[in-house]
């Protein structure tokens, strides 16, 4: 059991455990993403769009598992009520100390502290990989995961006005970003 599965186990008073991925959890997550997609932060609203299917789901978490970054399940007994992950925030070599991030709740699920549980794993997780730095683009409507962020220390550093189309408008996109380890005050590979 690794460190954030232990202290994951232990602190959330639902009995929330986050662990890594797995295969058979793709079906869970894929109806969490498209609950998502289809919905937003507004219930209320609904929107037909294209959407990916399990082996879309499969062929990225294979591929965050080949470069070993982090794919995490939030599991209550058994079922997938959110999951995270951390992707390349660029291809390029200079950019390889830097991720972004993405984490889903199931909305029946919202504000009980999963998206933290996943958010600290995921801090924690690549610090000790030596990333450096992480980014999240989240939805400027999407107030409880700016205040999350915030609460985990991230801060604003970017502001991508009407960048979506979804939901009959034009949506902004928020970029926050947090250090990780020493961020940028140490060269790559030194610790302090």
């Amino acid at each position: 059991m690794s460190l954030y599965e232990r202290r994951s186990a232990s602190a959330h008073p639902l009995g929330v455990q986050v662990r890594a991925s797995r295969e058979v959890d793709v079906p869970a997550m894929l109806a969490i993403y498209l609950h998502h997609i289809r919905y937003g932060v507004d219930p209320s609203q609904h929107e037909d769009i294209e959407t990916p299917d399990a082996e879309d789901i499969k062929r990225r978490r294979k591929n965050m598992q080949k470069h070993k970054l982090p794919h995490l399940v939030a599991d209550l007994g058994g079922t997938v009520v959110g999951y995270a992950y951390a992707v390349p925030f660029r291809k390029r070599p200079a950019y390889r100390y830097v991720v972004k991030h993405s984490i889903y709740v199931h909305h029946e699920h919202l504000q009980r502290g999963i998206g933290r549980l996943l958010l600290s794993a995921l801090i924690d997780t690549c610090a000790v990989a030596g990333y450096r730095q992480m980014i999240a683009y989240i939805d400027a409507e999407n107030r409880a995961s700016i205040q999350l962020h915030e609460n985990f220390g991230f801060r604003q550093v970017g502001y991508l006005p009407q960048v979506a189309y979804k939901f009959g408008k034009w949506t902004d996109s928020m970029m926050m970003q947090r250090s990780l380890g020493p961020g940028g005050a140490t060269a790559p590979g030194v610790w302090n």
